[in-house]
């Protein structure tokens, strides 16, 4: 297959390590610095998925760089902020076969990448396994919670095609399934990390000492059921059946398979980047507006990142 990885941080370097190993052609795009260090050296992955090292096909700087290319898959991995420029850019080298993947973080991705790229090209991907940056076009898995999930929100993407891209990535050593209710998944991550990465980002903690503190137990415990409110005045349902069955699954399950992550806001945070604070609590508080659900802990929650950000802004 021919794949284009839009964006080498973390996630996209993981995604573009393991296919290539796999065999398949696969070009990477990111920034001059990363073009540089990937093109020299490769990309290379440590952590609990084991070493793994790969020199791409090609890197570049833009779209406008590559040529001669019809991709079978595009996989995005940038910031939510972003999604609607990477778009508009990936539509200038989309094909009548091409198939791009969302694989972010936060609501909204499908419907801004949608203005540019028609739906039923369009995967969305709940990617819960943790991975950090160590250094350009190096990244180390930390931790995984359960295994990807693919799927087309509105299903107008044939269960064959989509089992095709599954199996793609199983192959490649990323636990990968489909669902015909990715929306499910995606809410539930939108939870996780409304919770996890905006207070581990505040506190500069990893997930398993949020969940040791009285206070931040609490906290969390309030975005959730503010977020429960919300997606129940939607109509959204969850995998959950009400905000007491994820709390519990939660702790049981989720904070203990990811308690060593540190949050993506937290790392952004320290060097001085923009977080995606607006594509989960703040979304949150958004649709709260719009659909008349109160939610004032998410707001507050935005208000912290945001100071944050600002005081560490370069």
């Amino acid at each position: 297959m021919n794949i284009l990885i839009f964006g080498l941080g973390a996630l996209g370097t993981v995604y573009a390590c393991f296919l290539k190993e796999e065999g398949h052609r696969v070009i990477g795009l990111s920034r001059k610095p990363v073009q540089e260090a990937v093109r020299s050296k490769g990309v290379r992955v440590t952590g609990i998925w084991g070493e793994h090292h790969a020199m791409l096909d090609e890197v570049v700087t833009g779209v406008d760089k590559i040529r001669g290319t019809n991709f079978d898959l595009v996989i995005a991995t940038v910031k939510s902020y972003d999604t609607e420029e990477v778009a508009a850019e990936i539509a200038r080298v989309l094909s009548p076969d091409t198939y791009v993947v969302l694989a972010q973080n936060g609501y909204g991705n499908l419907e801004a990448a949608a203005k540019h790229i028609p739906e039923d090209r369009l995967i969305l991907g709940r990617v819960i396994f943790g991975a950090e940056t160590t250094g350009p076009g190096t990244s180390k898995v930390t931790v995984i919670a359960d295994d990807v999930i693919l799927g087309s929100p509105k299903n107008l993407i044939d269960r064959y095609k989509m089992e095709k891209f599954v199996s793609i990535f199983r192959e490649a050593g990323i636990p990968t399934r489909f669902s015909k209710q990715v929306m499910k998944y995606i809410w539930g991550k939108i939870i996780y990390n409304s919770a996890l990465n905006s207070m581990g980002a505040i506190l500069e903690v990893n997930y398993g000492k949020l969940a040791e503190a009285e206070h931040s137990r609490m906290l969390m415990e309030s975005i959730v059921r503010e977020i429960f409110s919300l997606l129940d005045k939607m109509g959204q349902e969850t995998l959950w059946p009400d905000p007491e069955a994820y709390i519990k699954d939660f702790y049981d399950k989720l904070i203990p398979a990811t308690a060593s992550h540190h949050p993506s806001m937290l790392q952004d945070i320290q060097r001085g980047r923009r977080t995606e604070i607006d594509a989960l609590n703040g979304a949150v508080v958004e649709m709260g507006k719009k659909h008349g659900v109160s939610t004032p802990v998410n707001d507050i929650i935005v208000s912290l990142v945001k100071a944050k950000e600002k005081i560490n802004l370069p």
